[in-house]
């Protein structure tokens, strides 16, 4: 039997990239799932690259209205969550004698402050013994040139995961993190100005991994639906690193 079948999912950045590739799977294993974008033509592409048993419901983690607007369309729907991947995060690389006020916002915003609620305003509707994964990154713990706020925030969500899981052990929930390593996707491209650019960028990752490449959205994919089905029943508050040993030198 899939390992989500009837299972009833929530992926926000479920539009392009590692959300996308999530959502893929988890319809691949039964569930039906909705996803969140900001743009509408990304979100309408994903839904008709995904197929059947997929919703999207376009909205900003930002603004607590769509969140509410999200949750209440699920709750008329489908009545309830099983599982929550809170997902949806940007990088605004900016060396420390560079960074903006409103960059620095912004990035707070959407990861860590969009990331909680989208928690908190889910809990409402997700089952007792449901299962939450938010995505973190390898950043939480090491230090890369220009990502300082970026970095902030990731560490800010896995520490969300430790507390979470104290607070939700009662309604027996399992919260974890999935921290990527360098994977190729398009926000890889977002931080270079230049083709040539995001061909050095990925080239450089891929030197420092021990696996001597990125990683695919797909390999991520297969860790969060590990973290997100009954297979990891005895797993929580965990910060699973998902990087070809890059954060293990």
């Amino acid at each position: 039997m899939a390992k989500l079948h009837g299972k009833v999912a929530l992926v926000t950045g479920g539009n392009s990239g590692i959300g996308l590739a999530i959502a893929k799977r988890f319809v691949e294993e039964g569930a039906f799932v909705y996803i969140t974008g900001r743009r509408e033509a990304e979100l309408d592409k994903a839904v008709a690259m995904i197929g059947g048993r997929v919703a999207g419901v376009q909205g900003d983690v930002q603004r607590l209205e769509d969140l509410d607007r999200l949750y209440a369309q699920i709750g008329a729907e489908k009545g309830r969550l099983d599982i929550l991947v809170a997902n949806s995060g940007v990088i605004e690389p900016q060396r420390i004698d560079e960074i903006t006020e409103e960059s620095f916002d912004r990035v707070f915003d959407i990861n860590v402050k969009g990331l909680a609620f989208t928690v908190k305003k889910a809990l409402p509707l997700l089952k007792d013994g449901g299962s939450i994964v938010v995505t973190s990154s390898i950043a939480n713990c090491k230090g890369f040139p220009a990502y300082s706020a970026y970095s902030a925030t990731k560490a800010a969500v896995r520490s969300f995961v430790r507390t979470w899981t104290a607070e939700l052990k009662d309604r027996r929930i399992r919260v974890n993190a999935v921290s990527p390593g360098p994977i190729d996707t398009p926000i890889l491209d977002s931080q270079a100005k230049t083709k040539d650019q995001a061909n050095e960028l990925r080239e450089r990752f891929a030197a420092a991994i021990p696996l001597n490449r990125l990683g695919s959205p797909g390999e991520i994919a297969s860790a969060v639906l590990f973290l997100s089905s009954d297979e990891s029943s005895f797993v929580a508050g965990v910060d699973l690193p998902v990087d070809g040993g890059m954060s293990a030198l």
